[in-house]
C-alpha cells in the first residue's frame, strides 16, 4: 500500500470508530469504501458496524476477511466475531469451528467456550457440550455454564441430574424464563404432571403472557382431563399465536368433551324428570 493511501484509509476507518460509538451505523458503514489493498483493521471495523446494523451475513464476511490476513493469535477478535455472526445466522457448523480455532490460542476464554458449547447443543453433540462447559472456570459465567449442563444432561437422558442443575440456576435466578421452560418439558417427558403444574404456574406469574407456560397448564389439564381448565389455557394461547395448530387441535378437543359431558348431563336429567 502506497504511503498516501495508508493515511487515507486509517482516517476512513478513524471516522468510521468515531461515528460507530456515536450510535450512527449506516453513517459509519458509508463512511468506509474498499482499500487499495487489504488491511485487516479495516476488515475489523467493517465488520463491527455491520454487526450493529443486525447485517450478519456481511458481517460474517468482513470478519472471515480480516482473519485471513492476520495469523493467531492476532485474528481472535475477528475469528471470535465470526464465530458470533455464524451463531446468528444458524449455521453451528462452521460457528463452533470458529471458536475452536480462538481457544486453540487462548483455551482459558470461558465467552468463547459458551459459544462453542451452544453450538455443540444446536448439533446435538451433548457428550462434548458438557465436557466443554466443566472446562469453563470463571464466576461470571457460571450462570451460562450452568444453564448449558443442564442442557446438555436433558439432552442426554439424565432428568434427575439436569433438574437438579436448573434448580441451582432458580436459587441464583430466580425468574430465569429459559430455566422454567425447560423444567416444564423435562417434567412432561417423565409424566411428572404434580412438577410440570406448579412450574407452568410459577412461569405464568412472573410471565403472564408466556405461551411455554400456558401450553404447560393446558397439557397438564388435558391428562388429568381437567376440560374445563384445558379450554381457558388453549382459549388464551391462541389468542396470542392463533397459528399454533396444537393449540386449536387441543382447544377443540376440550370443547368436545365439555359438550359431551354437558348433554349427558342433560339427558340424565330429561331422564330423572320423565320419572316423576
Amino acid at each position: 500500500m502506497s504511503s498516501a493511501a495508508r493515511p487515507a484509509i486509517r482516517n476512513q476507518i478513524e471516522a468510521a470508530l468515531a461515528l460507530h460509538s456515536a450510535g450512527r451505523y449506516q453513517e459509519a458503514l458509508d463512511a468506509l469504501t474498499t482499500p487499495n489493498e487489504n488491511l485487516p483493521d479495516f476488515y475489523t471495523v467493517r465488520g463491527d458496524v455491520q454487526f450493529a446494523l443486525a447485517r450478519y451475513e456481511e458481517a460474517a464476511g468482513s470478519y472471515f476477511t480480516s482473519a485471513t490476513l492476520e495469523p493467531p493469535p492476532q485474528n481472535a477478535y475477528a475469528q471470535f466475531r465470526l464465530g458470533i455472526c455464524l451463531h446468528h445466522l444458524g449455521r453451528w457448523a462452521e460457528a463452533g469451528q470458529a471458536f475452536q480455532r480462538v481457544l486453540e490460542v487462548d483455551p482459558h476464554r470461558d465467552d468463547v467456550r459458551l459459544g462453542l458449547g451452544a453450538c455443540l447443543l444446536h448439533l446435538n453433540r451433548p457428550e462434548e457440550a458438557l465436557a466443554n462447559f466443566d472446562r469453563c472456570w470463571s464466576d461470571a459465567a457460571r450462570l451460562r455454564v450452568l444453564f448449558g449442563k443442564a442442557v446438555a444432561l436433558q439432552l442426554l437422558g439424565r432428568h434427575q441430574e439436569a433438574e437438579g442443575a436448573y434448580q441451582r440456576l432458580l436459587a441464583s435466578d430466580p425468574k430465569s424464563e429459559e430455566a422454567l421452560s425447560n423444567l416444564i418439558a423435562l417434567c412432561m417427558e417423565a409424566h411428572d404432571l404434580e412438577n410440570a403444574r406448579r412450574y407452568s404456574s410459577r412461569l405464568l406469574e412472573l410471565f403472564p403472557e408466556s405461551p411455554v407456560a400456558l401450553q404447560g397448564l393446558a397439557a397438564v389439564a388435558l391428562e388429568n382431563r381437567e376440560y374445563e381448565a384445558a379450554f381457558r389455557y388453549c382459549s388464551r394461547i391462541v389468542e396470542r399465536a392463533p397459528e399454533c395448530v396444537e393449540a386449536w387441535h387441543n382447544l377443540r378437543f376440550a370443547s368436545g368433551r365439555i359438550m359431551s359431558a354437558l348433554r349427558t348431563h342433560a339427558a340424565a336429567a330429561a331422564s330423572t324428570a320423565g320419572r316423576k
